[in-house]
């Protein structure tokens, strides 16, 4: 017998995951080639290649007893000295080593996050469009998970919104700059905004109210795009980061958190997150991919592949007649469905070998994801089958 509280996640499981699974089946069924899946974001490109030579470099030449063993549980301090310099040579920040704990990617990160600071009944608020996940890391630590309702129009962040939705128990906000799913990038403008809704009413209530700010894919932007820094603008900041984007290393399960000093009771904040790193059974982040990392900070996954893909798709769908924000970041597009009933429309997809992923997985009905982080070929040979959707559903 299971527990009760697993009850509802085993028969709701992610339909992320579910689609991903199908998409397997489909492809044993009707070859590869011949499925053109969209659902998951599992990069396509390859990692950087001084990936590979670093770890052949590492085995080569390290000792193996230390090079696979245990350290300190917030990580190799030379290889958080290493990030903190590389950020603030990009961001004009002044961390140190004392700065970042390096975790089991992102989402290891903000439940170490979550588990230092959140208690029973605590609020942790977010922007829908947002990845469902953050509900059940919330409630891993006792939280109740809040969604501010989207600007369809934008998918901007609605202040007026966040202003409504902070009480009393709000203890954090989770944001997710670029957006996964919308491929939004949050302005500076936009952050400056936050930032003064939480600050005036840290105020007001006389609490602490966090930022945690998920950060896999800052390095994924598109013409010039900028992402804010956000610790520049709000002190409460905690920025949780993986790699699992920006290298191509998603099952790596590599990243770090970045608590500045500026954090409300900083060395108690910072303490607590490293003794929860240990506490919820991580201990600390895989040794060998923590110095391989560390070694590659200046490179970056193949963009313009993405940007290739992102084009294409964009142009092709919107002649088509399909909706969509132009995306600035990450590698999704949220298209409006051009059935009411967007899993509808995703179960027609289906019919056509496209898998997507409806909006409402994301607390965002009447859109689908597409990821677009796949071959070249897989975008071009899916556009004949958008054609005979667009042609079903709009009458073009």
């Amino acid at each position: 017998m299971i527990a009760e509280k697993m009850e509802s996640l085993v028969s709701n499981n992610s339909v992320i995951r579910q689609m991903f699974e199908e998409g397997r089946v489909m492809a044993a069924r009707y070859g590869s080639e011949n499925v053109y899946d969209f659902s998951l974001g599992n990069p396509n490109v390859p990692a950087p290649a001084k990936v590979g030579e670093v770890i052949k470099e590492l085995l080569d030449h390290e000792d193996p007893v230390a090079l696979h063993g245990y350290m300190p549980n917030a990580g190799f301090p030379d290889v958080r000295a290493k990030i903190a310099a590389s950020l603030n040579s990009r961001f004009g920040t002044g961390f140190t080593a004392d700065n970042i704990i390096m975790t089991v990617g992102a989402a290891g990160g903000l439940n170490c996050a979550l588990k230092a600071i959140t208690d029973p009944g605590d609020e942790i608020l977010t922007f829908a469009p947002y990845f469902l996940e953050y509900r059940n890391y919330a409630a891993n630590h006792g939280g109740i998970l809040k969604e501010i309702p989207p600007d369809t129009s934008t998918f901007q962040p609605d202040l007026t919104a966040l202003l409504e939705a902070v009480g009393p128990r709000t203890k954090a906000l989770i944001i997710n700059n670029p957006n996964n799913p919308s491929g939004v990038i949050y302005t500076e403008e936009t952050i400056k905004g936050i930032a003064k809704v939480l600050e005036d009413k840290q105020k007001e209530y006389g609490t602490d109210i966090f930022i945690l700010s998920d950060e896999p894919y800052r390095e994924l932007v598109y013409s010039g795009a900028e992402v804010p820094y956000i610790t520049k603008y709000y002190s409460n900041t905690i920025v949780g980061y993986s790699f699992s984007k920006t290298l191509s290393l998603p099952g790596e399960r590599i990243g770090y958190l970045v608590i500045p000093d500026e954090v409300s009771d900083h060395e108690k904040v910072f303490e607590a997150c490293v003794i929860a790193n240990r506490i919820l059974g991580f201990v600390n982040a895989p040794s060998l991919m923590q110095k391989v990392v560390g070694e590659c900070l200046d490179e970056k996954t193949d963009i313009g592949f993405y940007a290739e893909n992102r084009d294409l798709m964009y142009d092709a769908l919107t002649e088509m007649g399909y909706e969509c924000i132009r995306p600035d970041g990450a590698f999704y597009m949220f298209i409006k469905s051009p059935a009411e009933d967007e899993k509808e429309f995703v179960n027609a997809a289906k019919e056509e070998h496209i898998l997507l992923v409806p909006g409402s997985s994301f607390a965002c009905s009447g859109f689908v994801r597409l990821s677009y982080c796949v071959s070249h070929e897989t975008c071009r040979n899916s556009l004949p089958g958008f054609k005979r959707l667009a042609d079903r559903f709009m009458g073009q």
